[in-house]
């Protein structure tokens, strides 16, 4: 004879289970609430701080402005020696010709090396993936002395040539991987059909390759926009600096008197990459999650 707990015990302990959960649950909200604010602090004192007048930003340490100090835009937008506008114009065009440059060249190489034979192809393969251990600055003196051989010092051609020639190694590396995950039986498929190399990359491959083109495109358009040491090295001319460089030249111009200008710069300079972060969101995920077709 089996013994069974009385109705009332069964809901009472069903009740109290539920209560614990929903406890749980909204513990766990208020942690991730919490830690969402303290990771967001720098962006709302940015925020806040731009619209304070420039004597008081460091001094005043309320979340609200007394004042709003909506003229911090205005100086910022006007400039020191050329408007804000020329930097963020400069930006777009350099980070534009960069994804163009990464997305085509990275993806012809990652093709190659995934799909194709031909001589030295594993150690052509082990050359680049040695390459991403190489630093920025151990390569940054000779590169100056072959672009200003060129003549290319003071233009944007060192900073986007080079992307026109798959060099950064991460990209191509990421889309080989994709690309292993692509069945080889579209691409024998279509070689029946009588497609060529270059037909099955642009009808098959490259189609089914726009998680990585996606994720490639996103890190290089922030990485150029944001980048500061390039254009330091090779723009010299105020009218082809980029934001970064027209931060720092608001900054040393007046000196404490432009913080309130130069941080609504700031917090203007960081819209676009929001803002191409929230569109390809989703394909960047795919894109550094997944290595190739999914079931």
């Amino acid at each position: 004879m089996t013994i069974t707990e009385p109705p009332e015990v069964a809901v009472d302990v069903n009740h109290t289970s539920a209560k614990s959960k929903a406890r749980s649950k909204l513990m766990m909200h208020g942690f991730l609430i919490l830690f969402a604010l303290i990771m967001l602090y720098p962006l709302i004192w940015l925020a806040v701080s731009s619209l304070k007048p420039s004597n008081i930003i460091f001094s005043d340490t309320s979340i609200i402005p007394r004042h709003f100090e909506w003229e911090n835009y205005a100086n910022g937008w006007a400039g020191v020696a050329a408007p804000f506008k020329v930097f963020f114009a400069n930006s777009f065009v350099i980070a534009t010709l960069a994804v163009i440059g990464n997305v085509l060249s990275c993806s012809f190489v990652a093709y190659a090396f995934a799909r194709l034979n031909f001589s030295f192809k594993a150690p052509l393969f082990a050359l680049m993936m040695m390459t991403i251990m190489l630093p920025l600055h151990a390569t940054l003196i000779p590169q100056y002395i072959l672009f200003n051989w060129l003549g290319w010092v003071n233009t944007i051609l060192p900073i986007v040539t080079p992307k026109f020639l798959a060099v950064d190694a991460f990209f191509v590396f990421l889309m080989i991987q994709f690309i292993r995950g692509i069945p080889r039986e579209l691409d024998e498929a279509a070689a029946i059909d009588g497609a060529g190399p270059i037909r099955i990359y642009f009808s098959i491959i490259l189609p089914l390759l726009t998680p990585a083109l996606v994720t490639t495109a996103v890190f290089t358009f922030l990485w150029t926009y944001e980048d500061f040491l390039t254009p330091l090295i090779y723009l010299t001319s105020i009218e082809n600096y980029t934001v970064p460089q027209g931060l720092r030249l608001l900054q040393a111009s007046r000196g404490a008197s432009t913080w309130g200008a130069m941080l609504a710069m700031s917090l203007l300079s960081l819209v676009p990459m929001f803002v191409v972060f929230f569109i390809f969101q989703r394909k960047l995920i795919d894109g550094i999650a997944t290595t190739g077709l999914k079931g």
